[in-house]
């Protein structure tokens, strides 16, 4: 079974779930999920996994991402974006450089933000997005998120184009619409990119068109998701006790988490280690991607 990881660069009209539904029609695999979920008219890095792969989705979920958004002034729509319906306009004052720069600036850090009705958060069972297509508005919490970076690129007559490095679960429509506010403008977000998820960076990514042309060659190795884990090589009887579920003893690493490899540098899976009383040190299965599983 094909198992790895595509970096893939989903162009602006497709659902990630299209996405999902193309590649495991051009691999005939069944397993296959995504990190990150995309507006359908964003464009940008979409990582999906295929095969044993997906049991590592989770470790990229919460990885912190980046984008360039446009962000236009002079109205707002119910979905926070312009594919959206208008539902409020009025003129507004071109706000000087420096007031843009001091917004932006006032982002960075820990804020709270209410995910916008046209999105996948389920309330009552239910995706606020099929409520709203049913003319539905219900009430909302608050979610903590963070901005790490946030600058901007260029400025126009109707709006601005800015980067923006945060947390998993930012709805950039809502920094948009939250930007405007504290520049006493309507705005929505007119062009959305994703530039990074993680460790995978726009310019690595591929079209579908590429990906089809090299199907081989588009697919990285399941562990290119765990740059950021410490490795460690176990040997043939070591390896085996991992695969079947067994603890063994190490030497401390400093980390919870692990990679482990063979001695033929095959990628077996996750292990955490533990320390235990006595001092000596165990590292415990966590996910095993062993190949033929």
């Amino acid at each position: 079974m094909q198992s790895g990881i595509i970096n893939v660069l989903k162009p602006p009209g497709m659902t990630s779930h299209d996405v999902v539904s193309y590649i495991r029609r051009l691999y005939s695999i069944k397993r296959v999920g995504h990190a990150g979920t995309l507006d359908p008219a964003a464009a940008g890095v979409l990582p999906v996994f295929i095969g044993n792969a997906t049991r590592l989705v989770e470790y990229l979920a919460d990885a912190d991402k980046s984008y360039r958004a446009e962000l236009t002034f002079g109205f707002e729509t119910d979905t926070g974006d312009d594919t959206g319906k208008i539902t409020n306009s009025r003129p507004y004052i071109r706000p000087k450089l420096s007031e843009i720069k001091d917004a932006l600036a006032s982002f960075i850090g820990v804020n709270e933000q209410i995910p916008p009705m046209y999105s996948a958060v389920k309330i009552g069972g239910k995706k606020l997005y099929e409520l709203a297509r049913q003319g539905q508005v219900v009430e909302r919490k608050p979610r903590k998120i963070l901005i790490d970076t946030i600058s901007l690129i260029t400025e126009c007559e109707t709006g601005i184009v800015f980067d923006v490095t945060c947390s998993k679960g930012t709805y950039i429509r809502v920094l948009c619409s939250d930007i405007g506010c504290r520049l006493n403008c309507l705005a929505v977000m007119s062009f959305l990119v994703r530039t990074r998820v993680g460790n995978f960076h726009l310019e690595q990514a591929l079209t579908l068109e590429e990906i089809a042309a090299n199907k081989e060659q588009a697919i990285q190795t399941a562990d290119s998701v765990l740059t950021h884990l410490p490795a460690i090589v176990l040997s043939e009887q070591e390896s085996q006790a991992i695969k079947n579920g067994r603890s063994i003893c190490c030497n401390q690493s400093g980390s919870d988490l692990i990679k482990m490899y063979d001695m033929y540098n095959t990628f077996i899976g996750i292990g955490r280690e533990t320390c235990q009383l006595g001092g000596h040190v165990t590292l415990t299965p966590v996910k095993i991607l062993s190949p033929g599983l």
